[in-house]
């Protein structure tokens, strides 16, 4: 007989039907007995029979947050929850309490995370977004910004964060003649070693290294950790990236290090606020380039985070551990 499940998402956005697709969705009923109905907050009680009989759900973004209470309550029988996206921080905590196993994608969305940053990290050492600034109308004055960066052999950069974005960054960079700089107070000089990167603390990597990439923790020790006393040392031609947090930098510290020495860049692909506030000079500085929250999974790339959960359901249907399991120690430390 096959094991009850259900889906638990908002049911007016279309991150169901985008993330798991016809395919996807071909798979689990194969697997499972899916209940035909998504499931968000305000039906818990329209569908409180299938949610007493449901051992295993799904969902993704727009996940609906449940305390321990109605957990208790509305799915006695739930056993583990699927969740095709990647931060858990939001949810995750009272279905860990109750005892039920959280697994998530993180693995799968760290992917297209990892490759954004690796092809700006690489683009940055070459100085390519200031020179096509300027290549238009001085075509000379381009080549002399490009050449003021090194280029990618022997260039220093430094990865903040180890978790799965970070490791995933360390990874495709490998092939590169880089020197990798890591701070993340968690990583151990055996894992060190074996990544061939250099443990750093963060004063280090922002006065040496070429361009420095955020993948910070999400929690509130890393908010305002990015501050004027490490911006201001950067490198002349050096370049910040970050796709981890916007509330991990303070705004305006940032600001004035780009001003103050306007060769330095910021490739930014979360703020905080997001988007910038009208009146930002993130918006008008021409040495920081903005995009809008994109280094994640995106248009087809989501389907995948949606495969990993249907081989992750495989897993646990056969009696196999699973991969990306979440821990309520892993919290402390996930983005």
């Amino acid at each position: 007989m096959k094991r009850k499940a259900v889906f638990l998402a908002n049911r007016n956005g279309n991150s169901i039907s985008s993330v798991y697709d016809d395919g996807i969705m071909r798979q689990l009923n194969e697997l499972v007995d899916l209940h035909p109905d998504i499931v968000d907050r305000g039906s818990l009680q329209e569908h409180r029979a299938a949610l007493r009989e449901a051992e295993i759900a799904f969902s993704t973004w727009g996940m609906c947050a449940l305390t321990s209470e109605e957990i208790r309550d509305r799915l006695p029988n739930l056993r583990i929850l699927f969740y095709a996206a990647g931060s858990v921080q939001g949810f995750a905590r009272p279905f860990l309490e109750n005892g039920v196993t959280v697994v998530s994608a993180w693995a799968a969305n760290a992917i297209p995370v990892a490759e954004y940053t690796v092809a700006q990290i690489l683009l940055a050492n070459k100085g390519v977004l200031p020179a096509m600034l300027r290549c238009k109308q001085d075509r000379s004055g381009a080549i002399r910004v490009a050449d003021q960066h090194p280029g990618n052999y022997g260039a220093k950069v430094g990865i903040l964060g180890m978790g799965m974005i970070g490791s995933k960054v360390v990874e495709l960079l490998r092939p590169y003649d880089l020197e990798l700089y890591v701070f993340d107070p968690f990583l151990s000089d055996e894992r060190a070693k074996e990544a061939g990167v250099r443990k750093a603390d963060l004063e280090t990597i922002f006065a040496e290294c070429q361009t420095i990439s955020n993948h910070l923790a999400n929690n509130a020790q890393t908010v305002g950790m990015l501050n004027g006393a490490l911006f201001d040392r950067m490198l002349p031609y050096a370049t910040f990236l970050n796709t981890g947090r916007g509330a991990q930098v303070v705004e305006r510290d940032l600001i004035r290090a780009l001003k103050e020495v306007p060769t330095r860049s910021a490739i930014l692909d979360v703020t905080d606020p997001e988007p910038p506030l009208p009146g930002s000079e993130l918006l008008t500085l021409d040495n920081v380039w903005l995009t809008p929250h994109i280094a994640g999974s995106r248009a087809r790339e989501v389907v995948r985070m949606a495969e990993y959960m249907v081989a992750e359901s495989r897993h646990y249907l056969a009696g196999e551990p699973v991969r990306g399991r979440v821990t309520l120690e892993m919290l402390a430390t996930m983005a």
